[in-house]
């Protein structure tokens, strides 16, 4: 396992976790093909047995992940989402599989649903995170996306709490590390006194 993170409140924002340690400067966790078909098998957009990914399709998720960035960061600030960004985010929804089921008959003749694979796997997946991107730029009128506290994580994360202002990206991981920290420090200044 590579790091990925499932905490951004939806698959458009895990994609954008794929960067680490400050998003501009960070490590890109999509570093070549097998790393990105990886991180769509485990988000389950992408079937095990696909066939094998290209330096291109490398390049197409880093340049949706990039517009999806830029989107839904101008969509929170409540600025004009620029019109490439739209272009690049429609263009990948375009591919995006629309399954349909086919009525199968078994050898003994009982029926069986049946969805058949896209013709164009990767674009078909990267078509469902610009799907998902769309969905949260049109149906969550400002959502609150938010940087984790930690200064070693930096993920971002949908912030859907009650009152907007949730700091760490998962309690269990970022959040306990600070409470424990903080838990130290404290004992620390206890027994120093």
């Amino acid at each position: 396992m590579n790091g990925w993170v499932w905490d951004g409140g939806s698959r458009c924002i895990d994609l954008i976790n794929t960067v680490r340690g400050g998003y501009r400067a960070g490590r890109d966790l999509l570093a070549d093909p097998l790393l990105l078909a990886e991180w769509l098998r485990t988000a389950q957009l992408l079937a095990r047995d696909s066939t094998p990914l290209l330096p291109e399709h490398v390049e197409q998720a880093r340049t949706l992940r990039e517009a999806v960035d830029r989107a839904a960061q101008a969509h929170a600030d409540d600025l004009p989402i620029d019109p490439r960004d739209v272009a690049v985010i429609n263009h990948h929804a375009g591919a995006a599989h629309q399954q349909h089921v086919e009525l199968r008959l078994l050898a003994d003749g009982r029926p069986q649903a049946w969805t058949p694979p896209p013709d164009d796997p990767v674009g078909a997946a990267l078509g469902a995170v610009a799907v998902d991107a769309i969905r949260l730029l049109v149906h969550d009128p400002k959502p609150r996306l938010s940087i984790c506290a930690s200064q070693q994580c930096r993920i971002r994360f949908l912030d859907r709490s009650p009152a907007q202002n949730r700091q760490w990206c998962s309690m269990s991981r970022c959040g306990n590390r600070a409470k424990a920290r903080r838990n130290h420090a404290r004992s620390e200044r206890t027994v120093t006194r």
